[in-house]
């Protein structure tokens, strides 16, 4: 997730003659001049942000900018840091597979699956294995019923074209 910042003009850059006025502490001070807004903010050591540029008359904030960036930054490096991305791994398999070649893979998705990731597994068919459909959705159903214990079913095996694709989920 990406924060987008407002667009924020800071003390000489506020070009309205009047403004509209929050205190540090979220006050309504009314509607002032500029350079009345300006002297609160240096008496105050602080800075006359305007936050609402398009409303009539612009809304400006009293207030430490160099903290109020400093603080978003970090709401932005720890909204960076909370999110996960989610690989989808895929595994091909063909009908006539060997045992111990499909045991092999079956140890790659578990893998996979462990570490978050969806799997998106592929049944190819060639040629005249298109007449045996029957074979690939058997070893389909064998291959959840060997992972129901770690993973879900988000699609079921379905055809497309020569290709019968399952989408599997962590629990």
């Amino acid at each position: 997730m990406i924060f987008i910042q407002p667009r924020i003009r800071i003390n000489e850059r506020i070009r309205a003659r009047e403004i509209r006025v929050i205190s540090d502490d979220g006050q309504q001070l009314g509607v002032i001049s500029c350079a009345e807004g300006l002297k609160m903010a240096k008496e105050q050591g602080l800075d006359l942000v305007e936050v609402a540029p398009k409303a009539n008359p612009p809304v400006c904030r009293i207030m430490d900018f160099s903290k109020y960036k400093y603080e978003q930054e970090k709401k932005e490096r720890l909204a960076r840091k909370k999110q996960r991305i989610v690989h989808i791994k895929e595994i091909k398999l063909k009908p006539n597979i060997e045992e111990h070649d499909y045991q092999t893979k079956l140890r790659h998705l578990k893998r996979f699956l462990d570490r978050g990731d969806r799997t998106k597994i592929t049944l190819m068919f060639r040629g005249r294995q298109m007449a045996h459909v029957d074979i690939g959705r058997r070893l389909m159903e064998r291959v959840m019923k060997d992972l129901s214990e770690i993973a879900v079913t988000e699609r079921p095996p379905l055809l497309e074209g020569r290709f019968m694709v399952m989408v599997m989920a962590p629990k």
